[in-house]
């Protein structure tokens, strides 16, 4: 059964505007080369986002797949919860894309915070809020110390996995392919009781 005409032309303009993005940066793609590449009016396209930002921020959600129901890991092991939880990667098959456009994504919110901020809460959020139950589960069962600022266990595990995205994926370098699980047993190292009271 063919799509419907609006919904077919709502996926070119998106597929179309990740591509120029990625391949130009977004400061460098205007609406007219969108509208131009996805075959679609640009009247049509302003019809559905009012400005250039609007339509990369539903670009950005479509990439990294923020409608989909995303798994909650809690096996009642920390450590494999971390690991799974690190490795997840929602649309997983636009994998090669995200690493494209990430650098081009981190310099337009430099200089624009006011999307920067909208990235944030639309694409972002959502794992650090994951990782922030994850680590209070932690706490709450005696896993992880009291101590433990969720805010600073969020960063130090989302730290080396935009590393790897970002600069080694992107200009070489070597990192091991499990690094989450490096990850994961540091952060364990530092902040689970059980260490602890094995050191103790």
């Amino acid at each position: 059964m063919a799509r419907p005409r609006s919904i077919t032309s709502h996926r070119k303009v998106l597929e179309a505007a990740l591509s120029l993005f990625a391949e130009r940066g977004i400061d460098s793609t205007s609406m007219d080369a969108i509208a131009e590449t996805s075959g679609v009016s640009k009247a049509t396209i302003y019809k559905h986002w009012r400005d250039k930002d609007k339509l990369c921020l539903e670009v950005l959600g479509y990439l990294h797949g923020v409608d989909e129901e995303a798994p909650v890991f809690d096996s009642g092991d920390l450590r494999a919860d971390l690991i799974a939880q690190l490795n997840y990667q929602p649309a997983a098959h636009r994998k090669e894309m995200k690493e494209r456009i990430m650098p081009h994504l981190i310099a337009y919110s430099a200089r624009n915070r006011a999307f920067g901020e909208q990235w944030r809460a639309r694409v972002l959020e959502k794992p650090r809020a994951q990782l922030r139950d994850m680590i209070k589960r932690g706490i709450t069962r005696g896993k992880l110390a009291q101590s433990l600022d969720p805010e600073v266990g969020i960063a130090l595990l989302i730290g080396p996995m935009l590393y790897r995205h970002v600069f080694v994926s992107r200009f070489g370098g070597k990192l091991p392919a499990d690094l989450a699980t490096h990850v994961a047993d540091t952060f364990i190292a530092a902040y689970g009781l059980q260490t602890r009271r094995k050191r103790a």
